[in-house]
């Protein structure tokens, strides 16, 4: 069975040692984009190097590189809202969260239903628009190493492709975030969720009975 386990940067260092204790003497397999763990008994953990690539190929290289002082950037958009934050090893120093009312959906017919449809696309013009103001004024300046989003993804495709951001488009990195309304609790989770590592672990098979 496989699945997939977040770990924070912090908490590296003492997860490679219990998947050592629980699986028996490991091998690693160092790349720059990933690592390979392979158990004793078969169990298998490949985890994706964050920031990549990699300088040092070692496992102490590994744990050095994701403490290291990183610029994350993370942009959140939805109908309703949107945030922005740049967080430096796992401190959030620089942030702006926003709302914009959006209408909902009607059920009303003919020219009213279609005044109404115009009316809820300008607002979410609005709202996107201010979400790309705060993007270009907090992200873009920032000399990011890496860019986490989430909310909605066509929300996130129209305040991205503003030609104001164009080098952030090419800083953006899984996972993509499924949040509520941005609000600066939301958008500090979603940092700690984004900083996380993601290890993706194989059981060793099971013999048959």
């Amino acid at each position: 069975m496989t699945r997939v386990v977040s770990v924070a940067p912090e908490r590296l260092e003492r997860w490679l040692t219990g998947f050592g204790e629980r699986h028996g003497e490991t091998s690693y397999d160092v790349r720059p984009e990933l690592v390979r763990l392979v158990g004793e008994d078969g169990a298998i953990a490949e985890v994706a190097v964050p920031f990549g690539p990699l300088g040092e190929l070692t496992r102490e290289g590994l744990v050095a590189h994701v403490l290291a002082d990183h610029r994350l950037g993370l942009l959140l958009v939805r109908r309703g809202g949107y945030g922005a934050g740049v967080f430096v090893s796992g401190k959030l120093t620089d942030s702006k969260v926003g709302s914009r009312h959006v209408q909902g959906t009607t059920k009303a017919g003919g020219w009213s239903q279609q005044r109404f449809a115009r009316r809820r696309d300008n607002q979410a013009r609005e709202a996107f628009n201010a979400a790309t103001e705060v993007a270009v004024r907090i992200l873009a300046p920032a000399k990011l190493d890496a860019l986490v989003t989430g909310g909605d993804r066509k929300a996130i495709d129209t305040v991205l492709e503003d030609p104001r951001l164009k080098e952030l488009r090419s800083l953006v990195r899984p996972p993509f975030l499924g949040v509520a309304d941005p609000k600066q609790k939301v958008l500090e989770q979603a940092g700690v969720d984004a900083r996380a590592l993601r290890i993706e672990l194989t059981d060793p098979d099971q013999p048959s009975p």
